[in-house]
């Protein structure tokens, strides 16, 4: 199972690769490089926080876009290139078929925000040398005390260990996106409409925190809103609960107890998806 598996994944990254995915790499290196110009007005605390905000929320944006768009495109375009007969006339079971679609899309994620990482972190420890540089002549006539302690200080705004924190959350969050993406499209008719209703659950994930403490001021803690309230969490995945960039961007520490936390409930919502998909298109007649 784990070599049929494992080949379709090898398959489907090749075919989502000659899609030339990557192009918005290119995108998010200019996004970042311009913002570290046009920041050089500020403080290099401000300068530091505003990038780290602009870098992580692209990361976000474009890996749940990826992850969508990628996904979306899989069971489609096997159904129409009847690539799909092909595979499962073999012996390959239908969810070893459907495990070896996602394994490839959660590697194409997982490149795509480790490149992403990657940019972001040269882009970061060159701004930090560059402002090290422009310290040490503007301050060369202080105490050599004071001067080491400014220039730490520029080092401790660019080295922030729970940037790594939050690059592994948002490539969890890509994967449950992922996973759900693909449970829409074993019932969905198009591609489009698995487009438009992936996306629609992204809004409604992030807006449901949101609307569960309005919901719950306004109606108290009754039967029919924690079952109304059950229900949609259990459909409608908590998106917000991914969102730890304000902590990082003001340099507050993520506590592990959080972070474990975000993960595991990350790895709950894709468990769900991934069987509910898997038990939907077992029974979807081809």
């Amino acid at each position: 199972m784990i070599r049929r598996t494992t080949a379709i994944a090898a398959v489907t990254w090749t075919e989502l690769v000659r899609l030339k995915v990557f192009y918005f790499l290119v995108i998010f290196a200019l996004l970042i490089i311009g913002n570290s110009f046009f920041l050089a007005r500020f403080s290099f605390e401000e300068e530091f926080q505003m990038l780290k905000d602009i870098a992580l929320g692209a990361m976000s944006i474009f890996s749940s876009l990826l992850a969508i768009l990628a996904t979306a495109t899989l069971l489609p375009k096997d159904m129409e290139d009847r690539t799909i007969y092909t595979i499962l006339a073999k012996p390959v079971s239908r969810v070893e078929y459907l495990l070896g679609k996602l394994a490839g899309v959660f590697l194409l994620l997982t490149l795509a925000v480790l490149l992403m990482g990657a940019v972001f972190a040269v882009v970061l420890t060159l701004r930090t040398q560059t402002l090290l540089h422009q310290a040490s002549v503007e301050m060369a006539g202080l105490p050599a005390g004071e001067l080491q302690t400014a220039l730490e200080k520029i080092r401790s705004a660019g080295r922030d260990p729970n940037l790594l924190a939050g690059g592994a959350v948002i490539l969890v969050k890509s994967w449950l996106l992922a996973a759900m993406t693909m449970f829409i499209s074993t019932f969905a008719t198009s591609t489009i409409f698995t487009t438009i209703t992936a996306f629609a659950v992204y809004f409604i994930g992030h807006l449901q925190a949101t609307a569960r403490e309005y919901w719950q001021a306004a109606d108290g803690t009754g039967f029919f809103s924690k079952s109304a309230l059950a229900v949609v969490a259990l459909i409608f995945p908590d998106l917000q609960a991914f969102n730890l960039v304000d902590d990082i961007v003001t340099g507050a520490a993520i506590p592990p107890a959080i972070f474990w936390k975000t993960l595991a409930l990350g790895a709950g919502y894709i468990a769900v998806y991934t069987a509910l998909a898997a038990a939907v298109f077992h029974h979807k007649e081809l």
